[in-house]
């Protein structure tokens, strides 16, 4: 897969992007050393990625991992009003990739209920008491095929072999047991780390009241579980991939695992999931430009067996990815 970047990025900052999907929480010394360049020279890109194309390390909580239920939401809005109602789910913290669609009267959102009855307060309460809300549309989600902890960047190429190795963390062995799970007095430390991945012992400790040690061991016992694991997030424009759009996709039930699995090997897949709903599976696609995004429809996914009806809703804007900055921030 080919990245063309806009001026200011560069075949460097695109390995330091892929280092970090590996990697969110490694130390600017160890990206230096796996990627041949000074830790100052990381220090500045990763500031500068920061300013001019928002990049973002955060802790993700893996909803699938966790046994806890995921749905695709389609919101068919009045006119003028999908823009304050995407921006105010966006605003929830356990909304995920928002986008705007058909034209700006329909809403994609992806939500991970962290607490029982949040579901249901929002597809049961809140949503069906605003006027502006026409239609609403929810598929569970049944099976992630592609995404979550294995990101989009690594179908660029961009490290090799030797690289990931080097930068794939390792959990104490001690660490890797127990089952995926999130406990009470996890949820201050999980507060820091939701707003910066990259939060420092010191500071995970001061949020906490835990000593380093003891973060040290929660923090590792956690990602080493699956229970949580850091993502990044980034304007993919600054690849040259400005177009993303959600394809929804009914298959002949004998063959949905296997389309599902071949989606996940093509290059223009972020995510993937089998669904309960109209359609079977979901994904989210990310081209150059229209152009691109018919010759993906037309050609890799319309020649895969057991594909019967695709419908694609290409993003007009996306809201919000993992987090959200509103235009004042």
């Amino acid at each position: 897969m080919e990245f063309h970047t806009q001026d200011k990025l560069d075949g460097l900052d695109v390995r330091l992007l892929c280092a970090l999907e590996v990697d969110g929480r490694a130390s600017f010394s160890r990206l230096g050393a796996v990627l041949g360049v000074s830790d100052q020279t990381v220090a500045r890109r990763y500031r500068r990625l920061r300013a001019e194309a928002g990049l973002r390390v955060v802790a993700v909580r893996d909803a699938e991992r966790l046994g806890q239920d995921q749905w695709m939401l389609r919101l068919r809005c009045v006119p003028d009003s999908a823009t304050v109602i995407a921006e105010a789910l966006a605003k929830r913290p356990d909304t995920y990739w928002i986008g705007l669609g058909s034209g700006g009267t329909e809403i994609v959102c992806m939500t991970r209920p962290r607490h029982p009855g949040d579901h249901d307060d929002l597809l049961l309460g809140k949503l069906p008491r605003t006027p502006s809300v026409v239609e609403i549309r929810a598929q569970q989600l049944l099976h992630r095929f592609y995404g979550g902890p294995t990101g989009w960047l690594n179908k660029f190429g961009a490290l090799d072999e030797g690289q990931i190795a080097a930068l794939s963390p390792r959990h104490d062995q001690a660490a890797t047991v127990g089952p995926a799970r999130i406990e009470p007095e996890d949820e201050p430390l999980l507060a820091v780390l939701e707003g910066d991945g990259r939060a420092t012992y010191p500071e995970l400790q001061r949020a906490t009241g835990r000593s380093e040690s003891a973060v040290k061991r929660r923090l590792a016992a956690l990602l080493a579980s699956g229970a949580v694991y850091i993502d990044v997030e980034y304007h993919s424009e600054f690849l040259g991939y400005p177009l993303a759009a959600v394809l929804w996709i009914t298959t002949a039930p004998s063959a949905l695992h296997a389309v599902g699995e071949a989606l996940a090997t093509h290059d223009e897949i972020a995510f993937a999931s089998a669904t309960a709903g109209p359609s079977h599976i979901v994904v989210t696609a990310v081209v150059r430009d229209t152009a691109g995004l018919y010759a993906y429809l037309s050609g890799p996914l319309g020649r895969l067996e057991g594909v019967h009806h695709v419908e694609a809703t290409p993003f007009m804007r996306r809201v919000k990815q993992l987090t959200y900055r509103h235009a004042g921030r």
